[in-house]
């Protein structure tokens, strides 16, 4: 990844340890439900461009998820642009989650 996002990519992830999925008390981050964190300059603006998933595609509060991800975009000034895709491949599991957020839920 280029120097020139790596101070905004750690501001997206900071943001990210902000939303938690209401049914498991880890944030969506530590959880591993991010599967991937884009840059693009088009034009003179920065699009950035996140990959998640969820714990289960039957996941009742989705549309809440996707939406404070999609908030990022309206709570910092560098990015102008947000897109948000859900995918299923690979399957989220709990192997997926950070070693902090195992501690968390008393895995380890």
């Amino acid at each position: 990844m280029p120097d020139e996002f790596k101070e905004i990519r750690e501001k997206v992830i900071a943001l990210l340890e902000t939303i938690y999925d209401p049914e498991i008390p880890v944030n969506i981050y530590r959880l591993g439900l991010i599967y991937k964190i884009e840059f693009v300059h088009f034009e003179t603006k920065l699009r950035c461009h996140i990959e998640m998933t969820l714990t289960s595609p039957a996941c009742p509060v989705a549309e809440s998820l996707i939406q404070q991800v999609h908030n990022i975009a309206y709570i910092l000034e560098e990015i102008n642009e947000m897109t948000v895709d859900i995918v299923f491949e690979p399957p989220w599991s709990s192997d997926k989650m950070s070693y902090e957020a195992k501690l968390e839920l008393g895995l380890l």
